[in-house]
């Protein structure tokens, strides 16, 4: 389980309502090979040690977007935008599979099936 889940890095500097924020999402252990990056680092500067391993052997998933907040908005109402901006992330990591099939054969005769989890 990420220790964060959303963090805002800095506004741009075209729309201070626009901004750098990245996203830690739990991966399902058995897709973290899918996600893991040898040597992988946090986008934010003062991730620890023990977050940057958990982006690197793929327990945790980092995005890093950019995202427009509601102008006008108040703090309460920014901060729910962005909790639902990280549940729709989390929900990705979770539900999406494109792994589920990787190494199924067929060798002219037989397919062998996988089903990653």
């Amino acid at each position: 389980m990420p220790r964060l889940r959303v963090i805002i890095l800095d506004a741009t500097a075209e729309d201070s309502d626009t901004y750098n924020i990245v996203l830690w999402a739990d991966v399902p252990a058995g897709r973290a090979s899918w996600y893991a990056k040898t040597g992988a680092v946090s986008a934010w500067k003062d991730a620890t040690a023990t977050d940057n391993t958990a982006i690197a052997n793929g327990s945790v998933a980092e995005s890093l977007t950019v995202q427009r907040v509601p102008k006008g908005s108040g703090q309460p109402a920014r901060q729910q935008f962005l909790q639902d901006l990280w549940t729709g992330w989390q929900t990705f990591v979770t539900n999406n599979n494109p792994w589920q099939r990787y190494g199924s054969t067929w060798d002219g005769t037989t397919w062998t099936n996988t089903n990653n989890p």
